[in-house]
């Protein structure tokens, strides 16, 4: 797999280049943030027409994701819709796709900021789910170890020779992972943003999505 292999808490975790998270042991993939639906809502209170094909776009690299894990359970880390409107109208299609996706395995919804969690789907539908020696919840919360969560949408900028690239990215310490947002269409926040400076030790580490994943410290 495409992926840089790290560990929190002591649990061997990798961090796919397209923004999942995979924990080999436990044959568990996690995915965060993927607003499904954010066409649709934008375009609902009155914003621009975009192209509608990022819900396509995320159900195929998370079906690729599963393809090339073959997960025996998976867990949504929060905000899976854009919003709770978006969930109860996603189209039949999607919906059927999404039913396919989870059959034969174990799956969970973690309530994001956004939605309430997509009840009308097939799965579990928890607050945070705590998984010894890790805990998942959509928001990070200061203090705690062994956590992984989502909500913040890291972003990394890079200068290269040539141009700066800016790139979603996991953020690691010994205590926690932040997790990029897994969605198509979704914006995010320099890990430089106070926020994020406070929640992630000094001696943190960024890894940039992509095709090839890269590890470096976390700038700041």
């Amino acid at each position: 797999m495409n992926g840089i292999d790290f560990s929190v808490a002591g649990a061997g975790l990798t961090a796919l280049g397209s923004g999942a998270l995979w924990w080999a042991e436990q044959r568990l993939l996690v995915v965060s943030d993927l607003h499904l639906g954010k066409t649709e809502r934008i375009l609902r209170r009155g914003g621009p027409s975009l192209p509608p094909y990022e819900t396509r776009d995320t159900l195929i690299r998370l079906e690729n994701d599963l393809n090339a894990t073959n997960a025996a359970t998976v867990i949504c880390l929060g905000d899976s819709f854009d919003d709770a409107e978006a969930a109860r109208t996603l189209p039949e299609a999607d919906r059927l796709w999404i039913n396919r996706l989870q059959a034969g395995r174990r799956w969970v919804w973690i309530e994001g900021n956004h939605d309430p969690g997509p009840i009308d789907l097939a799965g579990t539908h928890l607050v945070e789910l705590p998984l010894s020696p890790l805990t998942f919840r959509h928001i990070a919360e200061s203090g705690k170890s062994g956590e992984i969560s989502g909500h913040y949408h890291p972003k990394v900028r890079v200068q290269t020779r040539l141009r700066s690239i800016t790139r979603p990215a996991f953020l690691i310490d010994s205590d926690r992972v932040i997790m990029p947002a897994y969605g198509t269409y979704t914006g995010g926040l320099r890990s430089s943003e106070d926020v994020l400076n406070t929640l992630m030790r000094p001696e943190a580490t960024a890894i940039l999505t992509g095709q090839t994943p890269r590890m470096m410290p976390m700038p700041r």
